[in-house]
């Protein structure tokens, strides 16, 4: 089966910070695996309520 439009199927960019394809949270255009979310998140602005 051809790829006719160029793009690539499946985990094409990582995590902005460290590089990791797993795990990712590309919401908001964040693009951090959660290990580096967890780090950064209180300095972006993300509270942890529980």
């Amino acid at each position: 089966m051809a790829r006719d439009h160029g793009e690539s199927i499946g985990r094409s960019t990582g995590c902005r910070r460290c590089g990791r394809k797993r795990g990712m949270i590309r919401r908001h255009g964040l693009r951090l695996c959660r290990q580096c979310f967890r780090d950064v998140a209180p300095d972006i602005g993300f509270k942890k309520y529980s």
